[in-house]
């Protein structure tokens, strides 16, 4: 994967303007194709995002993460991408460590690149936090076989060839279980690399409410008993 202007990176945004521009532009500064896909937001999310350089694809209502990372993967797609990663609009992931995921999938031919806090590193995580990403990891691997150790990072690296078999269904928060899931039955390779997760007040602040994760449960649950 040398040529590096057929990498796309996908951030799904709602309601980031205080910060997606200067995210944008950090991405800009190594990866030239950035799509950010706006699901609706209240605020100037669209506007940051196009000031920072991304093209911007908006959401005529509010859809969900999952589902804003399937237009952006499909954009990126009938563009010709060789590679697709997605990143947060919330300034958690560092952009040097899409080059760990890049180089990682060169050397081990797998299809999905996922990165991992528990692998790497992860600044200021809460200890509550820590506790249910670990049980997400562990029901993701009884669920779906893969042995992983951080099944809900937002850093990854699909492969053309798994980018067009990986079809997002959920459209919320159990999208990052569903990937793994997909990629599992239709026999895609996975592997983890070490990357930094940077928490800061401002990412806590917009990330996802740790009761959250009873939702995601449900959601997986239902979807798997609905197959």
């Amino acid at each position: 994967m040398k040529n590096l202007d057929t990498v796309w990176i996908v951030i799904a945004a709602y309601n980031e303007a205080e910060v997606i521009r200067d995210v944008v532009a950090g991405v800009r500064k190594r990866f030239r194709c950035v799509v950010v896909v706006d699901d609706c937001s209240r605020d100037q999310t669209a506007r940051g995002a196009l000031e920072g350089g991304a093209v911007v694809l908006r959401h005529p209502m509010n859809l969900g993460q999952g589902a804003a990372l399937q237009t952006g993967i499909n954009w990126a797609l009938q563009r010709g991408a060789s590679a697709i990663v997605t990143f947060d609009a919330d300034g958690q992931h560092r952009v040097e460590d899409v080059d760990v995921l890049i180089d990682l999938q060169a050397q081990s031919g797998a299809d999905l690149v996922i990165g991992s806090r528990f692998l790497g590193h992860a600044t200021d995580l809460p200890a509550l936090r820590r506790l249910v990403l670990k049980l997400a990891a562990r029901f993701t691997t009884y669920t779906t076989g893969v042995r992983l150790t951080d099944a809900h990072n937002g850093l990854r690296l699909f492969t053309r060839r798994a980018a067009e078999q990986i079809h997002i269904r959920q459209n919320r928060m159990a999208h990052a279980s569903e990937i793994i899931s997909q990629a599992a039955s239709r026999g895609i390779s996975i592997v983890e690399a070490p990357v930094t997760i940077v928490y800061t007040e401002y990412s806590l602040r917009k990330g996802q409410k740790l009761s959250n994760a009873f939702n995601i449960l449900a959601e997986l649950l239902v979807d798997r008993l609905s197959r």
